[in-house]
């Protein structure tokens, strides 16, 4: 009995589909104008492309409808097609809520459409229908699911094209290798002006809490695009004229080497203060600190030619190199502490713990065994870079 139920349902709907099909096109209007009436995202969408909506809705009324007919046959393109307009309007933006609000339009039209046609032909198998209603909605239902699957997978997918093209640009600046021509879009990207006043901050070992990303970690009012590079983390940082100290980070972790650049103009120039900020970065020490370039250009005079560097050390200090290793330790330990000091070779005792005409000796022997004059200003300009030089070459 109930098998002889269920064929005369299904003869009864596959009537009233076939009437459907045949009037698709009013159908296509009909859900075109309820989804203008009760959908406001679809409104917009209309007034913007009314050609491909309708298109869009018909094409799915189609496979909808040709499904009940012949449901094995059909399902492959009814399935397609839900998915190609799931993915669609993602792309284009269309809120997920609008788009299953309208498939639900869609399917209840449908269902209404089936019952008004099958009242009018045939008032007394309307009843058969209850014994289709489940797989009518089961279809809605199903394809409401397919519909949100390609949306998700879709705006994930744009989700991920949008941040590798952002990391793309931000490595491009950085590197720079940016093309006039994509600076407007760069600018976009990271939410910065194109003619702004930049510093490049560059994060080593411990990281800023929060990078990448973290505007906090600078000074309040700093705006600024963190990007994770291979060998440190840079933050492209936005100042005033005159506020270029406020680029400082806020909170450092245990051990964590920060190198700040010099001010440059515009995004172009981005990749010179990054060069400016790795500079900076291999001034500081390994326990950890942040560099200023602008505050220690000397060293970073040697740092940047580490060759020159080398060579002006061995030049400097080279003839000590006779001694026993501690003795030349103590030359150079006492050399450094004496041009820290300011010259003073007072001050500079009590922080060797010495006394004062021991210091002065030092210095002496030294310039005895060089040929230098720490008296002649060139002389102590070469062996303060000298000293500077021989401290970053035993990192």
């Amino acid at each position: 009995m109930r098998s002889l139920i269920d064929a005369d349902a299904l003869r009864v709907l596959h009537r009233a589909a076939r009437v459907l099909l045949d009037e698709l096109p009013q159908l296509t209007d009909r859900l075109v104008a309820v989804l203008q009436e009760q959908e406001p995202a679809y409104r917009a969408a209309v007034e913007g492309d009314a050609t491909g909506i309708w298109q869009e809705v018909h094409r799915s009324l189609r496979h909808s409808i040709s499904s009940l007919l012949d449901p094995r046959g059909a399902r492959d393109g009814a399935r397609r097609c839900s998915w190609k307009i799931g993915a669609t309007r993602a792309e284009q933006g269309l809120p997920l809520d609008a788009l299953l609000h309208a498939f639900r339009l869609g399917g209840s039209l449908v269902w209404q459409g089936l019952v008004d046609e099958t009242s009018r032909t045939a008032p007394e198998d309307v009843r058969l229908l209850v014994h289709v209603a489940s797989d009518v909605w089961n279809f809605v239902d199903e394809h409401c699911t397919l519909v949100a699957d390609a949306y998700r997978q879709t705006e994930r997918q744009l989700a991920w094209r949008r941040e590798n093209r952002v990391r793309l640009l931000a490595a491009a600046l950085l590197d720079g290798t940016s093309r006039i021509a994509d600076l407007p879009e760069a600018a976009q990207a990271l939410n910065l002006p194109e003619h702004g006043r930049y510093v490049v901050v560059a994060a080593d070992g411990g990281r800023l809490g929060g990078c990448p990303g973290a505007q906090a970690d600078l000074a309040p009012g700093v705006r600024a695009h963190w990007h994770t590079g291979v060998d440190a983390d840079y933050g492209i940082a936005l100042v005033e004229a005159g506020e270029e100290s406020a680029v400082v980070p806020q909170e450092q972790a245990p051990g964590a080497r920060v190198g700040v650049s010099g001010a440059v103009d515009g995004l172009a120039a981005v990749g010179e203060a990054r060069r400016q900020a790795d500079t900076a970065l291999s001034l500081c020490p390994e326990s950890g600190g942040t560099v200023r370039l602008t505050e220690h250009l000397p060293a970073a005079l040697v740092a940047s030619s580490p060759e020159l560097g080398a060579a002006l050390a061995d030049r400097l200090l080279g003839p000590l190199a006779h001694l026993e290793p501690a003795d030349a330790e103590v030359l150079l330990d006492t050399l450094a502490t004496w041009l820290a000091s300011d010259g003073s070779a007072q001050r500079a005792s009590r922080r060797l713990y010495c006394h004062r005409n021991t210091v002065l000796n030092r210095l002496r022997r030294y310039e005895q065994l060089t040929g230098r004059s720490l008296s002649r200003p060139s002389d102590l300009v070469e062996v303060s870079l000298a000293l500077t030089a021989r401290t970053l070459l035993r990192r």
